[in-house]
């Protein structure tokens, strides 16, 4: 029989030791993925969560006090919190007590033009205490945003949404192997949530992570620029340059970061993708 090339995929995993390693070590993770989603949701009025940190400019307008919920049902490829993604790992709290922290700075980010954003993790994997988080505080009178990758977005009532101001969907690839690639899992929830949060007329800012040799191709690219331009609900895309800096969170869990290899995107990459948001009337920054 003919020796297999050198670009088939299972050829490479063999005769490569470090690239098996990696793909043995990315298919453990997304089972433990998968089994986030079988998790019983903590009792009303509580959560789990990893922790909480104040923020400028990344997680919402102004200064924003983010709580980082614990459980993801995803295992991206370039994810900067593996921390997060286990919710039996975070610590468990009560609506009551993460808001006495809120109090704590509510002043401050008040006056900075801020609120509280619900990141992750995913936080609609816990939706009772993601919904009561924001609905608190959007009573109170602070301006509230929702960090999601879209994927659980059916868990997301109708009210959980009206007390949300802002939300900021994580859109990681537009194509769907490449997506499931990046994820793990399917684009079409998120883009299903997409859809919806347009027909509620919902804030969206998108999030996009660029990453040379996954989700830098310009068809990729171009597609979700349509898709995003034919919202009408979607104030801008946030292209974020994928970089390196969680390596060493990988290193201290005793985990192997995916994309050690890869480098951030140059100057001429984020160039040519603002230009393509730009030529379907999409604001990029």
């Amino acid at each position: 029989m003919p020796e297999k090339p050198l670009d088939d995929p299972v050829a490479r995993l063999r005769q490569d030791p470090v690239a098996r390693l990696r793909h043995e070590s990315i298919a453990r993770l997304r089972r433990d993925a998968a089994a986030e989603l079988c998790q019983a949701e903590p009792a009303a009025g509580s959560g789990v969560i990893e922790s909480w940190d104040l923020s400028v400019g990344v997680d919402g307008p102004g200064t924003r006090f983010v709580v980082f919920t614990c459980g993801c049902p995803l295992r991206c490829l370039y994810c900067h919190n593996p921390e997060t993604w286990r919710m039996r790992d975070g610590s468990r709290v009560t609506v009551d007590e993460v808001m006495t922290e809120v109090d704590r700075y509510r002043r401050f980010i008040s006056v900075a033009g801020g609120g509280v954003t619900l990141s992750g993790g995913e936080p609609l994997l816990q939706p009772r205490f993601t919904g009561e988080l924001l609905r608190r505080c959007h009573e109170s009178g602070l301006h509230t945003a929702l960090d999601t990758s879209g994927f659980l977005g059916d868990r997301a009532s109708d009210a959980l949404l009206a007390d949300t101001d802002l939300v900021l969907l994580d859109i990681k690839s537009y194509d769907p192997r490449g997506y499931r690639r990046l994820t793990g899992a399917s684009l079409e929830p998120t883009l299903r949530f997409a859809r919806r949060l347009a027909d509620l007329g919902r804030p969206v800012w998108v999030r996009f992570v660029l990453v040379p040799g996954l989700t830098d191709g310009e068809d990729n690219v171009d597609g979700l620029a349509r898709f995003v331009a034919t919202l009408g609900n979607v104030e801008r895309v946030d292209v974020l340059p994928f970089h390196r800096m969680a390596a060493g969170k990988y290193a201290r869990l005793g985990l192997t970061f995916p994309l050690a290899d890869v480098e951030p995107p140059g100057h001429a990459l984020l160039d040519r993708v603002h230009a393509q948001f730009a030529a379907h009337g999409v604001t990029s920054v």
